[in-house]
């Protein structure tokens, strides 16, 4: 469903880059863990991190226990607060991408979902360019997906018709 949330956007990005080369329902359990261990998903609080915020992060269970995805985590905090700036919010940024309106893709099957696209690539070297990491153009589009960016479902899934109709 399309997230215009600054904070939901922040969310969806720490989420995916801590799901980079795991299955999705590992990081859907650990969700609520995320939730607390990173204050909310407020990016303010998680820039502030420090490294014994870290060494606290990679010993709760309840998260993906890997330094690299929990500093990408703080150093994306940062860089997407210098986006905000510069764009006045992260949502304005992310869906200029797109002309602010969700792809609509008719989709007949999973087996034809892509796992990437040009564009998520394009919006993933934009963001390396601006300071994230483990944003790549994979994760880039799952997150595009998860987002309401780009409207994957397949045709016969009652979410496809839902979210077109939220569409801006």
């Amino acid at each position: 469903m399309p997230v215009w949330d600054d904070r939901k956007l922040f969310e969806f990005l720490i989420l995916e880059s801590a799901q980079a080369g795991l299955s999705w329902i590992t990081i859907l359990r650990k969700r609520e863990n995320y939730r607390k261990a990173f204050a909310r998903f407020d990016p303010k609080k998680v820039a502030k991190f420090k490294e014994k915020d870290v060494r606290r992060l990679l010993q709760d269970a309840g998260l993906i226990r890997n330094r690299a995805k929990i500093e990408a985590s703080i150093k994306n905090a940062n860089a997407f607060l210098k986006v905000v700036e510069e764009f006045g919010s992260f949502s304005s940024y992310i869906w200029k991408f797109v002309d602010g309106k969700a792809q609509h893709n008719r989709i007949a099957s999973t087996q034809s979902l892509p796992a990437k696209t040009d564009l998520s690539e394009a919006i993933s070297k934009d963001l390396k360019k601006r300071g994230f990491s483990f944003l790549g153009p994979t994760v880039v589009y799952a997150h595009m997906q998860a987002t309401g960016m780009v409207n994957d479902h397949v045709l016969s899934c009652f979410r496809h018709s839902q979210v077109k109709k939220l569409s801006r």
